[in-house]
């Protein structure tokens, strides 16, 4: 079998947003850097990950209003400045986090043969601004606005598995495509989907600003980029 051949089932691509499309570490590493002016020699990009991820956890409601609180939290616990207009810029950086360099390309290349739809715990705001970036790829989009629960949650899948058999999508049609194995590719391969795992940590020890597994899952289909991803589903680009 060809390797487009063994996409040649699917009929939808459904995607987790951040860490997945868009590049939200580097984002939040940026705007650490920024406000703090901290060098990665003085502050390691892991140190800061686990300080947000603890903050996230505190703070796990719409992106587009707690990451105020999510900066406070970190800035906090690692003694950053967290006054108020510190907080403000990284909250605005929130809504700027930007694609991965391939993420543009990719889906657009993937959209002439798939339904691309966003599943993402991001709320609407953020997911706006995030899908503006990305070229505004989405044939359709879920995120936590809808589902009143995020991923892991079964109950994030199951909605949208309803949503889309309004459409006349199967289960069997879908492909669950995902950088996170928390909040993605575990639940996802779990409920009965097929995966595909983009492994943009690929080389990187540690989950970097993604919650640990004990074991990683093993998908159906694994590649270290999107563009990677879309070469062998659709073919190179032209």
């Amino acid at each position: 079998m060809s390797t487009q051949a063994a996409f040649s089932n699917f009929k939808v691509l459904t995607f987790d947003v951040v860490g997945t499309l868009i590049d939200f570490e580097a984002g939040v590493l940026a705007a650490v850097r920024r406000i703090s002016g901290k060098t990665p020699a003085e502050l390691s990009d892991d140190v800061i990950f686990e300080s947000y991820k603890r903050g996230r956890d505190k703070h796990y409601e719409r992106s587009s209003e707690v990451m105020f609180h999510v900066y406070r939290y970190l800035a906090k616990e690692l003694g950053l400045p967290a006054d108020d207009a510190s907080c403000d810029v990284f909250q605005l950086a929130v809504l700027r986090w930007g694609p991965f360099p391939d993420s543009v390309e990719a889906l657009k290349r993937l959209r002439t043969k798939f339904r691309l739809v966003a599943m993402t715990n991001a709320d609407r705001v953020a997911l706006s601004c995030y899908a503006h970036a990305l070229g505004n790829p989405f044939d359709d989009t879920v995120c936590a606005d809808d589902t009143g629960v995020a991923k892991p949650n079964p109950e994030f899948f199951a909605y949208n598995k309803g949503r889309q058999s309004a459409f006349g999508y199967k289960q069997s049609d879908i492909l669950h495509v995902a950088q996170s194995q928390y909040h993605d590719i575990g639940i996802a391969r779990k409920l009965g989907y097929k995966v595909c795992w983009i492994e943009r940590r690929q080389g990187i020890a540690g989950f970097g600003g993604t919650p640990a597994v004990e074991t990683l899952t093993k998908p159906d289909f694994h590649y270290p980029t999107l563009k990677a991803l879309a070469d062998a589903a659709i073919g190179p680009a032209a």
